[in-house]
């Protein structure tokens, strides 16, 4: 099907503004582009019963983390790590805010948002570091926030989703137990090499250019892109990792990748679910005032954490 009409008149506006690639703009005005584009989609804020900004004293140092906690109650509830997105370079808690109420209100559960180190100041394996790092933490220490540490996932959109996969692989050596992967557009392989990076390479807001610039700015020049905890389609095992659902969208560089990576977990009897939605670019998932779409993912995204977290 097409891409939605509201989201191509905002396609169609950005390339009327003639805003440089993301690689030809200053790093600084690079993230400040970010955080508008995104408020340009974003609808009122959802409430919840608490908003904390905290910080987590991680094996990895200070991590500055905001904290939502969906309704007020005694009891503990689940609590889910993410991830923001911005390709391991732009982004951060404030431009996923909208993002992570609307997860918390959907899912029942805590959502601690995690200020990861960016690069290229910070390369990989820092963010993994950081994701993981904060992932324990929350195992040890979910009761500071509320939290049930024998009900905890990970999620993530695009890098956030690459940064939640890989948290989950690593999690599966060393712990801890995670009970499920929220996967939203997840950056899965540094190859860029299928159809739908030929297909979709330009003109859907995320483009192979600037794919390409992400992966140079995490991994560097000594980076490995094979490897798994980079590109988690690489991770010759599966096996034993919790039960996950990939969103994709059929007009994103990404879409290829992340299905991959879904039939990749099945192939080792880990329970996926797989939903693609047609007409849909790269970040729907935060364009709610744009297309009913963004919510019918987060439902799937809440009723899937729910029933996996038992909420």
């Amino acid at each position: 099907m097409p891409v939605a009409a509201p989201i191509q008149a905002l396609l169609d506006a950005a390339s009327g503004a003639g805003v440089p690639a993301l690689r030809d703009q200053p790093l600084d005005e690079a993230r400040r582009n970010a955080i508008e584009f995104v408020h340009a989609g974003e609808g009122p804020k959802r409430p919840v019963a608490r908003v904390e900004d905290r910080q987590l004293d991680t094996t990895a140092g200070p991590l500055a983390a905001r904290v939502y906690t969906p309704v007020e109650t005694t009891e503990p509830l689940p609590v889910v790590a993410f991830f923001h997105g911005g390709g391991w370079v732009i982004m951060g808690i404030d431009t996923h805010d909208g993002i992570c109420r609307r997860l918390a209100d959907a899912s029942g559960a805590i959502v601690v948002s995690v200020e990861y180190r960016l690069a290229p100041e910070h390369r990989y394996p820092a963010a993994l570091d950081d994701c993981f790092a904060a992932t324990q933490w929350l195992a040890e220490h979910a009761a500071e926030v509320g939290g049930d540490p024998t009900r905890l996932a990970v999620a993530g959109d695009s890098a956030g989703g690459n940064l939640a996969a890989t948290v989950a692989l690593r999690a599966r050596v060393n712990g801890p137990r995670l009970a499920a992967q929220l996967l939203v557009y997840p950056v899965c392989d540094a190859a860029r090499d299928t159809d739908s990076y030929r297909d979709n390479s330009e003109g859907y807001l995320l483009t192979e250019r600037d794919m390409a610039w992400f992966w140079d700015c995490y991994l560097g020049p000594e980076g490995d892109p094979a490897d798994p905890f980079a590109s988690p389609s690489r991770a010759a095992d599966l096996a034993g990792l919790p039960p996950a659902l990939v969103v994709t969208a059929e007009y994103d560089p990404l879409r290829d990748e992340g299905e991959a990576y879904a039939r990749h977990l099945d192939g080792f009897d880990v329970p996926v679910e797989l939903h693609r939605f047609d007409g849909m670019i790269h970040g729907f998932l935060g364009m709610e005032q744009l297309v009913p779409d963004a919510d019918e993912a987060m439902a799937r995204a809440g009723t899937f954490l729910r029933a996996t977290l038992a909420v």
